[in-house]
């Protein structure tokens, strides 16, 4: 096992988190800003299927965490599959999955942080967007305890938020069960895209991983904390797609832009829409830090192996957080907030991921028992359910997903091409 990027030259991460940090730090990453506007494309694409797509989503998510559980405890390092596909796979698939991460979360970071403008002031949207990149790369800067103090916040107001809506949905006049059946409308096609587009609300988990370098006791801590990240985020995610349907309907569903505040409209109840919006906003903010988190250390990591440049390794003395990545990573993310509208930059993001975990279950297939292998049956089907859900996605998606794997396979093959040309 390679560690000695993770020990030597910018100096270790300090182990700061214990389970109920790593815990939180998945669900601020999952319930997020996902769960306020997936439900309204997917069930677009799975009509009355929406709830097979989102247990087939979740399927597919339990066998990537496990797989990355498995291998966060091998490899307690920052960087997550990046790390992984470089001890198991080789140099080039460590590095693909980490080029898909950083590009991917880095559209998504700003696209998240659109979305905290949008639902605090529409008409300043980017300025908010900015103002909201600064301020969580600042707090992310002073400490990655600080970070999980916010995030405890930020998921306490979201789950109280999410909880209004189910509890006034369920208990209306205008609820139905019936609208939860399922209809001649469902196809395979339509219930996969949708799976593959409520993945994307799935995806925080990861950060537990590429968190590992600062986790207390990783081996024991880090397989414990995803899988109940991911249960307790799964239940939520049912109750509320269930609460949903049963005032809109999948057509109304999937009609809706704002579909937690339509479901608080059609159950009578028009006070709690503005508390849904500040929910909203609160969720983006969520994922935005975490998102910013994650994305800062598979930087830190790349930085180390010199796929990117070396300074990004750099870890604060005082802070013990890589300082350097995370003010890069803002930096880039407030521009992005500043001038471009990168919202459909989360259909991207579901197919880097999904190729970012392909590379983890494949990464797990190679462990042996010894070094605490699952079952066959979850890395094969993990990989095989993020090629399925990956082409699943609508053309445009899989075509510009595509393309950004090619360049960075081109920028690593021109990169080895330079250093075998400078050898004597």
């Amino acid at each position: 096992m390679n560690t000695v990027g993770a020990t030597t030259g910018a100096g270790p991460m300090k182990r700061r988190l214990g389970v109920s940090d790593a815990v939180v730090i998945g669900l601020g990453s999952m319930i997020g800003a996902g769960i306020f506007a997936a439900l309204g494309p997917a069930a677009g694409a799975a009509g009355s299927g929406l709830l097979i797509a989102l247990a087939l989503a979740a399927v597919v998510a339990y066998c990537n965490a496990t797989s990355s559980a498995r291998l966060a405890a091998l490899y307690p390092q920052s960087g997550g599959t990046y790390v992984y596909g470089r001890e198991r796979l080789g140099d080039f698939w460590g590095y693909l999955a980490g080029w898909a991460f950083v590009v991917g979360k880095t559209a998504s970071c700003a696209a998240m942080a659109l979305t905290v403008g949008a639902y605090l002031w529409p008409g300043q949207a980017h300025a908010v967007a900015v103002a909201a990149v600064v301020v969580l790369t600042a707090v992310n800067y002073a400490g990655v305890q600080k970070s999980v103090l916010l995030t405890r916040f930020i998921v306490a107001v979201v789950l109280v938020v999410l909880a209004a809506v189910v509890v006034t949905a369920l208990t209306s006049a205008g609820a139905d069960a019936a609208r939860l059946d399922i209809g001649s409308d469902v196809t395979v096609g339509g219930v996969l895209q949708a799976a593959g587009l409520l993945f994307f609300a799935f995806a925080g988990y990861a950060r537990i991983a590429t968190l590992g370098e600062e986790v207390r006791d990783p081996a024991r801590t880090i397989p414990r904390a995803i899988p109940i990240a991911l249960g307790i985020t799964l239940a939520v995610y049912a109750l509320v797609a269930v609460a949903v349907l049963t005032v809109l309907g999948p057509a109304g569903l999937a009609e809706a832009t704002a579909p937690l505040s339509d479901a608080a409209r059609a159950a009578g109840a028009g006070w709690l829409v503005p508390v849904v919006r500040v929910g909203g906003a609160v969720a983006a903010l969520g994922s935005l830090l975490a998102l910013i988190l994650g994305v800062s250390r598979t930087t830190l990591a790349m930085g180390r192996d010199r796929h990117l440049p070396h300074t990004l390794s750099a870890v604060h003395p005082r802070f013990g957080v890589p300082h350097r990545a995370e003010l890069a990573v803002g930096t880039v993310v407030a521009l992005l907030a500043a001038t471009t509208d990168v919202r459909g930059a989360i259909g991207f993001s579901s197919f880097g991921v999904l190729a970012y975990y392909a590379i983890a279950n494949a990464c797990a297939w190679t462990l042996t028992p010894r070094e605490g292998r699952p079952s066959r049956l979850v890395p094969v089907t993990g990989l095989a359910g993020c090629a399925v859900l990956a082409f699943a996605l609508p053309l445009s998606t899989i075509v510009s997903g595509t393309a950004v794997l090619v360049l960075g396979a081109a920028v690593y093959g021109l990169r080895r091409a330079r250093t075998r040309s400078s050898r004597p």
